[in-house]
């Protein structure tokens, strides 16, 4: 028979197992992982790390381009459904991106805030990655807009079509319909990345991708590394000639996109969710 000295010894170590299985977030483990894969990269190889930045913006511009010239074609021949074409077919861009491992400004705006939050990176750290990220982003969006706009489709492009009366449009927005649309544009797409880390199957993923994304694509929110092909692709295709694109108009809108990009999938998604699964309670994520 067990003394009651070793009774509650047993007993204590038992609620110390449970308490810490209370504790385990899966998604928690699975960021910090990604964390820990993302400051490993970026101390051994910058080099590395700013090619799979870059890799982001090669798939996302693709992706716009693809959505823009459907777009365009919808539009010519069943009025009315352009928008929702678009739409789809960009919701496949963020497909690319993670499974192809590519580094995007907006989901390292998560990564990062977690990471602080988590003590698993310094604040200066942060910033160094998510700055070093966002400017590959903004190199290879440029670059890749320009090479896409030299390529047949984009090439002779008729004066009044959906990509440059939607980017006029994008252009043209106020400073808090920005901020909000920013907010909301990376709160959908973190969801999306979120959504990815608690999925098994491949085919479920690139489903629920999809449709996630599409919310904020159809919608029209504003998505800051998007908007670097986008504005690009638009710029060189119509060879400066959108009215609407003057150096303050890009500025603005990039920079209040970037604020609300960061509000939504950094502090929304990224502190929300890290303060959520800091707990001793069994609703973790």
């Amino acid at each position: 028979m067990k003394s009651d000295l070793f009774m509650e010894i047993e007993e204590n170590s038992t609620t110390e197992n449970e308490k810490h299985l209370k504790n385990k977030s899966n998604l928690m483990t699975q960021i910090e992982y990604s964390i820990s894969k993302k400051i490993d990269l970026f101390n051994s190889s910058l080099p590395r790390y700013a090619v799979r930045s870059m890799l982001a913006c090669l798939f996302l511009a693709l992706g716009t381009a693809i959505a823009f010239y459907i777009a365009i074609r919808m539009q010519e021949a069943i009025p009315g459904l352009e928008k929702m074409a678009y739409a789809f077919m960009f919701s496949w861009s963020l497909v690319m991106i993670l499974f192809m491992n590519a580094e995007l400004g907006t989901s390292n705006m998560l990564y990062t805030t977690i990471g602080v939050y988590r003590k698993k990176m310094t604040v200066s750290f942060a910033v160094k990655l998510l700055f070093t990220c966002i400017l590959f982003n903004l190199i290879a969006g440029v670059l890749c807009g320009f090479l896409l706009s030299l390529t047949s489709p984009f090439s002779h492009l008729e004066a009044e079509n959906y990509m440059f009366s939607g980017i006029a449009s994008k252009l043209t927005k106020s400073t808090g319909q920005i901020l909000v649309e920013g907010m909301f544009a990376n709160i959908v797409v973190n969801i999306a990345v979120l959504v990815s880390l608690r999925m098994k199957d491949d085919a479920a993923k690139v489903m629920a991708i999809i449709f996630i994304i599409f919310i904020f694509a159809f919608l029209g929110y504003e998505h800051v590394i998007a908007n670097f092909p986008a504005f690009s692709l638009a710029y060189f295709s119509s060879h400066g000639a959108i009215a609407e694109m003057t150096a303050g108009n890009v500025m603005h809108n990039l920079l209040f996109t970037l604020i609300g990009n960061f509000i939504g999938g950094g502090l929304v998604m990224g502190l929300g969710y890290a303060w959520l699964n800091n707990t001793e309670s069994k609703y973790v994520d």
